[in-house]
């Protein structure tokens, strides 16, 4: 049977904006009825897979995800002496393989060497390519048909086995994420507030206007965001072509990432970075569940974070208890206000 990891994070940010809607306001959802301050699983998962410590972790089993790739194929083979005309051409044919090409634009030469859609390249990909339009500049001509089947199922990608691809245009390549990232979302009733800020200009003397040169109000909130990972171990395994320990190094790298690691809004204007101060990880064949229910009665002032523990861990006990007769899954945690648990052994844990 298949075995699920799960994670459960309590992470305390201070005033923040580190996910903009459309109107440029921290992203909100209901629940429980009451308003909640809210992060979106995109937003967690682009933090998480360009943070230093991620790439570093699985330096060399890294994708590129980009519309451009086209624009890197056509500058290598123009470097190596390809007439442009020539390396225009050859380009559309090796990009067309992973996307359909935009159309022309003007002022925009090279627009129709993108492609339509993000892409997720796969270091192997990225390998192949390099190395097919080393071999065309070399020998003068265009690509083959043979030569450009370029994408490869199997790949040693760990952030598209965690977090997936879609290529639209050949599906058949498509990769099933094994990691999924719940919106992460206050246990408590959230607000969002307006600052409103001025700047100065440092050579105003003000001697004929003593006002600022620039007014501006942004939105902000503070809380203390529950957030639920599931990883299909097995599945990432699969996705990784069978590579336990690369599978291994990847749980390892996502978890540090998800508790230390926070989204890079507005930090220049809020440093609002933050560990999270408590993580329970699960590990079991049980269908996963999130312990989100938990937090539908919103935590009221007073010691929030201990009160948080408690309302979660009662709940998780409470549904054991009813479906499972009070078994609970094997698992570690850490509670940092209490000091209690031990990351590493966690992540050791979560890995083995």
């Amino acid at each position: 049977m298949t075995t699920f990891l799960q994670l459960h994070l309590l992470t305390s940010y201070p005033p923040a904006c580190l996910n903009r809607d459309d109107l440029n306001r921290p992203k909100t959802a209901v629940m429980g009825g009451v308003p909640r301050l809210r992060v979106s699983s995109q937003s967690l998962k682009r933090a998480w897979r360009t943070s230093e410590q991620f790439e570093a972790a699985l330096k060399g089993h890294m994708g590129t995800r980009t519309k451009q790739m086209g624009i890197q194929i056509y500058n290598r083979l123009v470097k190596a002496g390809v007439k442009e005309k020539d390396a225009k051409e050859w380009t559309q044919e090796i990009a067309g393989k992973f996307g359909a090409l935009k159309a022309k634009k003007d002022g925009k030469p090279l627009n129709d060497l993108e492609i339509e859609q993000l892409a997720h390249f796969s270091p192997e990909e990225e390998a192949a390519i390099n190395a097919l339009a080393d071999k065309l500049a070399a020998n003068k001509r265009k690509p083959t048909e043979e030569e450009l089947n370029l994408l490869r199922k199997e790949h040693t990608a760990a952030d598209i086995a965690l977090f997936g691809r879609m290529l639209a245009s050949s599906p058949g390549y498509n990769t099933e994420a094994a990691c999924q990232v719940a919106h992460a979302v206050t246990v408590h009733r959230a607000a969002v507030e307006d600052d409103y800020f001025t700047a100065v200009d440092d050579l105003n003397t003000r001697e004929e206007d003593a006002g600022s040169a620039h007014i501006g109000e942004q939105g902000f909130g503070a809380g203390l965001f529950y957030l639920y990972v599931c990883i299909d171990r097995d599945l990432l395994k699969e996705n990784l072509g069978g590579d336990a320990a690369l599978a291994d190094q990847a749980i390892k790298a996502l978890i540090e990432a998800a508790a230390t690691v926070a989204p890079t809004g507005k930090q220049n204007s809020f440093a609002s970075r933050a560990w999270a101060s408590y993580v329970l990880a699960e590990k079991g064949n049980r269908q996963p569940r999130a312990l989100s229910m938990a937090f539908l009665k919103p935590v009221r002032d007073g010691d929030m974070l201990s009160d948080s523990v408690t309302t979660l861990e009662t709940m998780r006990d409470n549904l054991d208890k009813v479906y499972y007769g009070g078994q609970s899954l094997p698992s570690e945690r850490i509670n940092a206000l209490a000091g209690e648990g031990d990351f590493q052994k966690l992540l050791a844990f979560a890995a083995s």
